[in-house]
């Protein structure tokens, strides 16, 4: 069959899993879950020798060194898949859940009940469990999934396929709940993008590349995330040290990864004692500070910064600073050159936290906090299965409740409409 009649089929065969998915009980797709979490373990080996194939042809395409570490399965990715399977069992099901009941006038009871999205796709880059954790994430939430990964990854998703779909059947859920699309070709994500009757959402994971790509191409609502241009606002009454291990913490602790800072703000009263401070710490950890005007004037070793900076996410040891005069230009700064994703403040003042809090146009905003802390385990969701910039239907990190919607549920009587 050619690319697009597979990918028809897998679309079509999800959309009549997902019917059964939406009423399965908790228990079975927890079963489900364990069942594949102990298949991992059980197969551990057979799961390392495929990835060696996928390894091998990274290397032999010269992919970088950071690339094949995310695209290697080890024992202790292994372990941490199975773990995160055990550990989506345990979260409660959203499913079925019953909120915002109300009486009307005339006694007819509203509420909403919370039920699956139905088809989900998910198109990501090079890290193969995440073919694991988005299977676990979509099945627990009762949708069915389409998984299309990196052709780079294409031995070891194929054989966490199989994994996965003799654990559904095992437990007596449909196989067609869990598919990985099985070729190779680029045309297989056009394809998947055009599926507009069957699938209902599509999650992109990876590059700005690739996320452009699909919302250019999608004929289907697409969740989304460009890149992280997150700030920490270093404001004029900021506890110093509290300010010094928030931004080391929030640049340095993974620098590659969408939550790190990449522009630090700070107040122009606090900046003479605090840019000495923080850049004595961020030079022993090799970070490369590109500056405005002011701080390079207080930090003669800065870089000049220019404006192609101030909306880069470097995902390295680089970080832009500026100095602002206030609070008002550091959050005209971030509604210029952010992204909606994470932002904090600094701050010893009450009123203008709240005052932050409330204008900040970002997914995840934070006070006296690091910008690193917006991520679904952080934040008490169990886990996630991305970060949301956009604001329909979810924004910032996607749970299990980001991945169901509500419906209107009416009781009643014998009420007629007048």
């Amino acid at each position: 069959m050619s690319v697009e009649i597979t990918i028809a089929e897998m679309a079509k065969s999800a959309r009549i899993a997902s019917r059964d998915m939406a009423k399965c009980p908790t228990a079975k797709k927890n079963e489900a879950l364990l069942t594949i979490a102990g298949e991992l373990k059980r197969q551990a080996e057979y799961i390392k020798e495929e990835n060696k194939k996928d390894l091998a042809g990274a290397k032999e395409a010269g992919l970088s060194a950071a690339f094949i570490d995310r695209l290697a399965i080890k024992d202790a990715t292994i372990k941490s898949m199975a773990n995160g399977l055990a550990e989506v069992s345990a979260l409660e099901d959203p499913v079925g859940s019953i909120c915002r009941t109300l009486i009307r006038p005339n006694g007819i009871e509203v509420s909403r009940m919370r039920i699956p999205l139905g088809v989900i796709g998910i198109i990501y880059e090079s890290r193969p469990n995440v073919t694991i954790d988005a299977a676990a994430l979509c099945l627990k939430a009762g949708n069915a999934v389409i998984l299309r990964g990196g052709s780079e990854a294409y031995y070891s998703n194929m054989a966490l396929s199989g994994i996965i779909k003799k654990a559904l059947s095992a437990s007596g859920l449909p196989e067609e709940a869990v598919q990985i699309v099985p070729v190779r070709e680029r045309s297989a994500v056009n394809a998947l993008l055009s599926q507009e009757e069957y699938i209902d959402l599509i999650i992109p994971r990876g590059g700005e590349s690739l996320i452009r790509f699909v919302v250019e191409n999608s004929r289907i609502p697409v969740l989304k995330h460009y890149k992280g241009v997150c700030h920490v606002y270093v404001d004029e009454d900021a506890d110093l040290e509290m300010a010094r291990r928030i931004c080391f913490n929030a640049k340095v602790q993974r620098p590659g990864v969408c939550n790190a800072m990449e522009t630090m703000l700070v107040h122009k009263a606090a900046a003479k004692d605090f840019l000495p401070l923080m850049a004595k710490e961020f030079s022993g950890a090799g970070v490369e500070i590109r500056g405005c005007p002011e701080t390079c004037s207080i930090l003669p070793s800065a870089k000049k910064a220019t404006e192609e900076d101030w909306p880069t996410e470097f995902l390295d040891l680089i970080l832009a600073v500026k100095v602002v005069s206030d609070m008002d230009e550091a959050i005209k700064h971030v509604a210029e050159y952010g992204s909606n994703h994470t932002d904090a403040i600094v701050t010893s003042d009450y009123n203008r936290a709240r005052r932050f809090l409330r204008e900040v146009d970002s997914s995840v905003v934070l006070v006296n906090a690091s910008t690193r802390f917006n991520d679904g385990g952080e934040l008490g969701l169990g886990a996630e299965i991305g970060i949301s910039t956009s604001k329909l239907h979810a924004f910032g990190p996607m749970g299990l409740e980001e991945l169901t919607t509500t419906k209107f549920i009416v009781s009643g009587n014998g009420q007629i409409r007048e």
